[in-house]
């Protein structure tokens, strides 16, 4: 099958603590798919969070906002510091994640978790329970008590926070939702609190009539939030793709984030009309910045999204298999494996040279360092 070779320009948001050291292995892995696959990749480095603030007093430089506007993708690493306080009176790193996603019109969150079974002791739950598992909560990112009106008032003894969607603020997560199904084991799970909420009703009725007009073909099931949560935990092989609000999901999604064992394993996408971002789920880790011992499989993780996005199928797999080949032949950091302790850039090296091999992973020739492959 001839593939087409197609060019993408990518701004690469290094951001704080670790997310320099991830994001130098995610490109690594990108230009291995490049070798391997004949595309043209261009990487554009760009200012955010406390890098950003020392250099340009502010978390999001304008040139950054115009530079990911003008790619196709945004990569981006690791956002916030301890530091910060001393920017409180300001703004914080992590205001320019929070702006970014505003300026880029980002309303969906996806957030796949898959158990490996290599690393399932890494689990608290019991192998039984996660067993074969692969979920992908979709989480709305624009609406709800986040961005709601909210304040004090007499006297600050009353404090209020509302929670408000439109209709159209569901439906374009509700498509996202049931089109991501088609792709996966055809099952959406809506998560709310309809019993409850008048926002949860409006969540239900809108992606039932949403579900009968275009997506009878994907099976739909409704869970109010709090057996959700506890289903995620006693019995996770039930979900395939969740659908929930932004409150929920970032609740859910760092519960499901125990599944996987480690923080460090799990890629996100935020995706909007226009624009879409990749980047890992877990944090800058500053105590570790430097010391290049950072997990950067989130990262790389984060560009198969990122190749999935852009119908490049084929290549995702190859990250996907490279990915899971490490974790047969426990090529793995301190974090997941400390007997092996491979460095955060000797992973991406591994993983960059199985990429590139056009026929299969194949690591002959690889450069063997500290440890053995073997």
């Amino acid at each position: 099958m001839t593939l087409t070779k197609k060019e993408l320009h990518i701004a690469v948001l290094p951001g704080d603590g670790i997310g320099p050291e991830v994001m130098d292995q995610a490109v690594k892995v990108l230009q291995g798919i490049s070798d391997s696959f004949g595309h043209t990749f261009h990487f554009e480095t760009c200012l955010i969070g406390v890098d950003a603030i020392e250099k340009t007093g502010h978390p999001l430089p304008a040139a950054t906002i115009e530079r990911c506007k003008a790619a196709d993708a945004v990569l981006m690493g690791s956002i916030g510091d301890p530091q910060y306080k001393k920017y409180a009176d300001k703004f914080r790193p992590e205001d320019g994640m929070l702006g970014l996603r505003k300026e880029l019109k980002l309303f969906a969150n996806l957030r796949p978790i898959k158990a490996y079974e290599r690393l399932h002791h890494l689990s608290p739950l019991k192998n039984k329970r996660i067993k074969g598992v692969d979920l992908m909560i979709i989480r709305e990112l624009t609406g709800g008590i986040y961005f709601g009106d909210h304040g004090r008032k007499e006297n600050d003894s009353f404090a209020y926070d509302i929670c408000s969607y439109y209709q159209e603020e569901i439906e374009r997560v509700a498509h996202l939702a049931f089109k991501e199904a088609r792709k996966r084991r055809n099952k959406v799970s809506l998560v709310d609190k309809a019993n409850i909420l008048e926002s949860s009703r409006l969540w239900r009725e809108t992606v039932t009539n949403i579900h009968k007009a275009s997506y009878q073909d994907v099976e739909l099931d409704y869970l109010y939030v709090d057996n959700a949560a506890m289903q995620l935990i006693t019995n996770p092989i039930r979900f395939d793709v969740l659908l929930t609000s932004n409150i929920f999901g970032d609740i859910l999604s760092d519960e499901g984030s125990v599944i996987a064992g480690s923080l460090g394993l799990l890629p996100s996408a935020s995706i909007g009309e226009t624009y879409c971002l990749f980047e890992p789920v877990h944090g800058s880790y500053p105590e570790s910045a430097g010391k290049d011992i950072a997990n950067p499989m989130g990262a790389i993780l984060s560009t198969a999204m990122l190749l999935e996005y852009f119908d490049m199928h084929a290549e995702a797999k190859s990250v996907y298999d490279a990915v899971d080949y490490c974790m047969v032949k426990s090529i793995l950091t301190n974090d997941l494996e400390p007997d092996v302790d491979y460095t955060c850039s000797q992973l991406g090296d591994v993983i960059q040279a199985l990429v590139a091999e056009e026929e299969g992973i194949n690591l002959k020739g690889l450069k063997e360092s500290n440890s053995s492959i073997i």
